[in-house]
C-alpha cells in the first residue's frame, strides 16, 4: 500500500520552453492505448536521444498524455478499461525511468510529502508522477495507491508530514473533498501540514482548490514542487503563502 522513497536528488535544469513537442504528445497518447510498454520506452527512448531529461519526459510527455487520455473517455473515444490500460502502460514507463535515473540518496533528512489519489478515484497515475518528481527534488516521500479514507487519516497520524497531495481525476470526488481535508488536518500529527490538490478540474478552475479547503494546486507537477516548497516555508514561519 506504500511505497517509500526516502532519496534525494540532483536539481534538475529547467529549460523556459516545452521539450516535447505537441505533436509527440499526441503520437504517445495514440500508441499508449494499443501499444505494450516496451513499445512505448522506444518511443521514449528516441526522445531521451535528443539530450532531453527524466523530468521532461515526466512532466511534458507522459502527464499531458494521461489528461489526453482523460480527454479520450469524457468524449467517448475510448472506454473506461481502454484507459486504465494504458495509464497502467504510463505507470510502467515511469517505473522504467526511476530504475534508468536513479537519485542518489545522500542520508539527508529532508521535507516529507504524501501523495494519494482521492479515495475512491480508480486512478493513480498522477500521484505517480507527483511523487517521482517530488522525489527528485530532494523530497522524502511516500504513497498511497486505492487508500480507503480510514487508511489516509491514520498515515497522517503516524507520520509528520509536511505536506500531503491529492490527485482528483473525476469531478465526482469534489463533493467529499474539503470534509477529507478537514479531517486530515484535524488528526495530522503535523500542526503545519500543507495540503496540495491536483487535477483536471483543479487545472480548469484553480480557485476551486482554495474552496475546497485546500492550501493551492498547480498547472504541472514543476510548478507544484515550487509552490510546495513556498508553502511549507511559510507555514513554518507562522505564516500563509499566496498560492
Amino acid at each position: 500500500m506504500v511505497a517509500a522513497h526516502p532519496r534525494e536528488s540532483r536539481a534538475p535544469v529547467r529549460g523556459t520552453t516545452p521539450a516535447i513537442l505537441r505533436g509527440e504528445v499526441e503520437s504517445f497518447t495514440s500508441l499508449v492505448l494499443t501499444a505494450e510498454a516496451d513499445v512505448l520506452l522506444d518511443y521514449v527512448d528516441q526522445i531521451c536521444a535528443r539530450g532531453i531529461g527524466a523530468e521532461a519526459v515526466l512532466v511534458e510527455l507522459l502527464a499531458p498524455t494521461a489528461r489526453r487520455l482523460g480527454e479520450f473517455w469524457e468524449q467517448d473515444y475510448c472506454d473506461f478499461i481502454d484507459v486504465t490500460m494504458a495509464l497502467w502502460r504510463l505507470q510502467e514507463v515511469v517505473h522504467e525511468l526511476a530504475a534508468r535515473v536513479p537519485v542518489a540518496d545522500s542520508g539527508a533528512p529532508g521535507r516529507r510529502a504524501l501523495f494519494a489519489p482521492m479515495p475512491g478515484d480508480q486512478h493513480s497515475f498522477g500521484a505517480v508522477v507527483m511523487d517521482e518528481i517530488f522525489t527528485r527534488d530532494g523530497w522524502s516521500t511516500e504513497r498511497l495507491t486505492e487508500a480507503t479514507t480510514p487508511e489516509l487519516l491514520a498515515r497522517l497520524a503516524t507520520t509528520p508530514f509536511d505536506l500531503v497531495g491529492l490527485t482528483v481525476s473525476c469531478d465526482c470526488h469534489i463533493r467529499p473533498l474539503p470534509a477529507l481535508i478537514t479531517a486530515m488536518r484535524n488528526v495530522s500529527c503535523n500542526p503545519r501540514l500543507c495540503v496540495m490538490v491536483g487535477g483536471r478540474v483543479f487545472l480548469d478552475d484553480p480557485e476551486l482548490a482554495g474552496q475546497v479547503g485546500a492550501d493551492g494546486t498547480a498547472a504541472d507537477a514543476r510548478l507544484a514542487v515550487a509552490l510546495a516548497s513556498r508553502l511549507v516555508s511559510a507555514r513554518a514561519r507562522g505564516v500563509i503563502a499566496a498560492a
